[in-house]
């Protein structure tokens, strides 16, 4: 049983069952403090619990920005006019739900570690509320803010700083090097405190500290656009110059030797236990996740678990979010062991026995003319054997919404310094590390490395774990990624301009199909994604568009350019 992380002094109160916006009416927040003077270590825990609410809602959400935003990924959920599907198309605009969402409730996030440090620093130290706790507690939300701000400054550009609660609205966005300056300083005031390593990845660690500053300073260290860059080319269809600052850099390959030097991570042998409830709190690997105890429990449930394999076995019904074509299952070697979980081209269903087969249930594949394939990291598999195609029986709710999100793994360290060092002019140090990833995945190590291995090596390590849009805006290949790269996707190709056109190509290969053995309709509508994905893409789509709705700090000027 998952260890449940909110205290009753706290309330945050979050309806939200599903990742559509139609079932997600929660729209604001709701603080319930008890006291006004914090008397005890539990109250102090309680209160400093808040700031993980808001995060809660937002893990599938990231999927729709940072994953179907990008090159490797599409949604459908729902119709083609709502925030999914727009996302999908590069379609988005200031009263886009996803961009909204995220948005406002990083800021209830931030708004609540403010409140946790004033009302902590304002209480006394007594018998029953100990300094070692008020130190702990605010080392915690320090860190949370720091992750807060760190995806506010990489979604959107320059945001307002809001430090106290005597200023919860604030309109007059900071500069870009002043909000990672804020971030370095709260993580460095966060490590001080926080304790080296805990069994509970929930719980920020100093490992968790020194890997969200090797990120920030890696991220940082890249030279992000600031407003009047990403004006100059929010109409431009190339990608800007990518340049770096080499003193951050280096920052970053040190704050992830922190990590790495620690003893306290180390990579999982087998790497498909990194995924799934039974992985949490296991393995070594995990650094920080954001914990998850299911649909009306916490705030939202990880629907993780549910966007990507929306409608299990039902292969005729679009998925809320996917691969993007099924040539993405050829970036992966056939003896990559990532390939299994990564991505899935067929399953077995445990509620359908099938004696005699091996497995022993029905087996589904998804492929042309039915279906795609799908992300496989966060299906609900039974067990971990090399046979773990086979999905959990409904029976056991073979889909849980309780997994929680990974938030940064040992893995994703060893490429911050790869990556450093890379752009450091150090290939040489850098090609051990990544190395080691690939030798836990079974494949052959690389003799030399190039831009092109990194960035490969990031989305095989990685994929679909809300890594990939950031990556491209990192490396400054956004544009280029999308240009050169979905067209040479097998749906990008006319065969699937149309239902009639798909229909033709399917009985091309098999004559013996029928018009209902088919999904026509639903590889029309690829085509028409990632032909949209290429006509769209521009210069303004290195940033997210600032909302002009949905509550906390709307308002704020200027506009991102192009929005």
């Amino acid at each position: 049983m998952k260890t449940k992380i909110f205290l009753s002094a706290i309330s945050l109160s979050f309806a939200l069952y599903s990742c559509s916006k139609d079932d997600d009416n929660s729209g604001a927040e709701e603080n319930v403090i008890t006291t006004e003077v914090v008397k005890t270590d539990a109250e102090a825990e309680a209160l400093g619990n808040g700031v993980y609410g808001p995060l809660q809602t937002l893990s599938s959400s990231f999927s729709f920005l940072l994953e179907s935003t990008s090159e490797t990924t599409i949604s459908f959920e729902g119709e083609e006019t709502v925030e999914g599907p727009l996302a999908s198309r590069l379609e988005t605009d200031a009263a886009n739900w996803y961009t909204t969402k995220i948005y406002t409730r990083l800021y209830s996030s931030i708004g609540a570690a403010n409140l946790t440090i004033e009302k902590l620093d304002s209480s006394k130290v007594t018998a029953r509320l100990t300094q070692a706790k008020k130190d702990l507690v605010i080392a915690r939300v320090k860190f949370i803010r720091a992750l807060d701000y760190l995806y506010l400054v990489q979604l959107y550009g320059e945001v307002p700083l809001v430090l106290s609660t005597a200023t919860p609205v604030n309109t007059t966005r900071n500069s870009i090097d002043e909000v990672y300056a804020q971030i370095v300083k709260d993580l460095t005031e966060a490590e001080a405190n926080l304790p080296d390593y805990d069994i509970i990845r929930s719980n920020p660690s100093k490992g968790a500290a020194n890997a969200l500053l090797a990120r920030a300073y890696l991220t940082w260290g890249q030279n992000p656009l600031s407003q009047s860059e990403v004006a100059a080319i929010a109409s431009a269809t190339t990608d800007p110059t990518h340049s770096v600052n080499s003193d951050r850099l280096q920052k970053a390959v040190e704050y992830a030797d922190k990590v790495i030097s620690s003893g306290n991570y180390e990579l999982w042998d087998d790497y498909n236990k990194n995924f799934g409830v039974g992985g949490e709190n296991q393995g070594k690997e995990h650094i920080f996740t954001i914990h998850h105890d299911g649909d009306g429990i916490d705030a939202q449930g990880n629907h993780q678990t549910h966007c990507p394999f929306t409608e299990r076995f039902d292969l005729w019904t679009d998925n809320h979010i996917g691969p993007a074509d099924v040539t993405l299952v050829d970036l992966f070697e056939d003896s990559d062991k990532r390939k299994l979980y990564s991505i899935v081209t067929e399953l077995y269903n445990a509620d359908e026995p099938q004696p005699g087969a091996t497995p022993a249930y029905k087996k589904y594949e998804y492929k042309f003319p039915v279906t795609s394939p799908r992300f496989g990291k966060f299906i609900h598999r039974k067990g971990y054997t090399e046979a773990t195609r086979v999905v959990a029986p409904s029976t056991q709710d073979g889909q849980p919404n309780n997994i929680n999100r990974i938030e940064v793994r040992y893995a994703e360290v060893l490429l911050y310094k790869a990556e450093a060092l890379f752009f450091l002019n150090r290939a040489g140090e850098a090609l051990p590390l990544i190395n080691q990833l690939r030798s836990r995945a079974g494949v052959t190590p690389l003799t030399a490395l190039t831009a092109e291995d990194l960035y490969r090596e990031w989305y095989l390590e990685l994929s679909f774990e809300q890594k990939q849009w950031t990556n491209l805006v990192r490396w400054k290949t956004l544009i280029s990624s999308i240009k050169t790269k979905v067209p040479q996707y097998e749906y990008y190709k006319e065969d699937y301009k149309d239902e009639a056109s798909v229909k033709a190509k399917a009985k091309s290969l098999e004559t013996s199909l029928q018009d209902d053995d088919i999904n026509a309709a639903f590889f029309a509508k690829i085509y028409k994604h990632l032909h949209a994905k290429v006509d769209n893409i521009k210069g303004k789509h290195y940033r997210f568009p600032i909302p002009t709705s949905g509550g906390l700090n709307a308002g704020v000027s200027p506009q991102n350019p192009g929005y």
